[in-house]
């Protein structure tokens, strides 16, 4: 599976993509260039006004400055700048997901009979019948995706994970690259780089969605047996049917990461992308417990997300908090205020065992003037900016061996 790096902000074509018509295409790039617009001209003035009126204010209020993202959006709430950016940001939501529910709806029986006749590359799916989604994904409309992961209850089978793959790209701007497969890659690359003689005979992906960072995987630990598990059957069917076009095998399941049916310590590679934050406060340890069991003596368990708000002033932590805010992210703050070292040592791993780093994006990587280690280093020490799409150029990785 090749990227074409050449076009790196478009989204790269595959059988069961859904883009529509050129009007369609045209909304959606529309879209794209209008959250481009906030992030890259907005965004600056609404830090700079932070700074120079709300800070001060907040100071000359209070005799000290805002210490966390409660105080800072107690500073900064009334401010007519930062109001806009917020308006701005929930339309742009909103109208991603209206620029690919419209060719979705159209083209959906088109795309399914597609998917049916895909040659088979090896991998397969499996929908347990009796399956329970978790509430918590299954009762609100996370991201404001309309359905949620699991899609509309009407809809049909690939629905969610064809309006998911589309969409993902759209809401990263093309930085997830051009196969939207960024995080995953970037910690395959960071493997490679750190664990040069590590070679994981099984991996599991947790809360996979479509896939997307899974394929990085079998791509690039060919030997690898690959498998990957969501809660949604809309995105895990649709993921099966994506990693065949692509000629990839994955063995997709619908599953919850917090108690899988599979055998203990029969993974020597466990990871996730962005998966965290979209879990709850009683299922993130519940998580970490199953990683541990399900992994082999020297596996390794690895969480990519965006960093703890530890790591942020109180400005960046403001902006990152939005999500929670005002884009039906209920557990985006509250995952980024949990202690995930002590979450892993009562699961079981050793401390000294527990760390954080910084696995630098692979898209950034590989348009970089060359791969030389000077390189690499920079990005993975850059400092972390608000606004960002992975703050600092890299995505904040929690790393556990058993």
């Amino acid at each position: 599976m090749e990227s074409n790096l050449l076009n790196t902000f478009q989204q790269d074509k595959h059988d069961v993509l859904v883009t529509g018509t050129a009007d369609d295409l045209a909304r959606q790039e529309f879209v794209k260039s209008f959250k481009q617009h906030i992030q890259n001209s907005l965004l600056p003035i609404v830090q700079a006004t932070y700074f120079s009126r709300a800070e001060p204010a907040y100071l000359k209020r209070e005799g000290r400055a805002p210490e966390n993202y409660k105080q800072a959006r107690e500073a900064f709430k009334n401010d007519p700048i930062f109001k806009s950016y917020l308006c701005f940001q929930r339309v742009s939501q909103e109208l991603k997901w209206f620029s690919v529910l419209e060719p979705l709806e159209r083209d959906i029986g088109q795309l399914t009979e597609n998917a049916k006749k895909l040659p088979p590359a090896g991998g397969s799916v499996t929908i347990p019948s009796d399956f329970k989604v978790p509430r918590y994904i299954s009762e609100i409309d996370i991201h404001c995706m309309p359905g949620g992961y699991c899609g509309p209850k009407d809809a049909t089978e690939l629905h969610a994970g064809a309006l998911y793959d589309r969409g993902v790209y759209l809401y990263s701007m093309g930085y997830m690259g051009p196969n939207n497969d960024d995080m995953g890659r970037s910690v395959a690359n960071y493997l490679k780089r750190h664990y040069p003689d590590f070679k994981p005979k099984r991996i599991l992906d947790m809360g996979c969605t479509v896939g997307h960072s899974t394929l990085p995987y079998a791509e690039l630990f060919p030997d690898a047996e690959v498998h990957a598990i969501d809660v949604a059957a809309s995105c895990v069917s649709y993921g099966h049917y994506r990693a065949e076009s692509m000629g990839l095998p994955v063995h997709f399941k619908q599953a919850n990461a917090e108690k899988t049916d599979y055998e203990s310590g029969s993974f020597d590679l466990i990871v996730s992308h962005i998966l965290l934050h979209e879990t709850s406060t009683k299922a993130m340890p519940r998580i970490f417990k199953e990683c541990y069991r399900l992994l082999s003596e020297d596996g390794l368990m690895i969480h990519a997300d965006l960093p703890p708000f530890g790591d942020m002033n109180a400005y960046m932590q403001l902006i990152l908090d939005n999500e929670t805010w005002y884009n039906n992210e209920p557990f985006w703050t509250a995952m980024r205020n949990i202690d995930q070292i002590q979450l892993a040592v009562d699961a079981g791993f050793g401390k000294e065992q527990v760390h954080f780093d910084t696995a630098p994006m692979a898209i950034l990587e590989a348009t970089a003037e060359s791969y030389k280690e000077e390189t690499i280093k920079e990005l993975s020490e850059r400092e972390f900016t608000a606004g960002e799409y992975a703050p600092g150029g890299g995505w904040e990785v929690l790393i556990a061996k058993k």
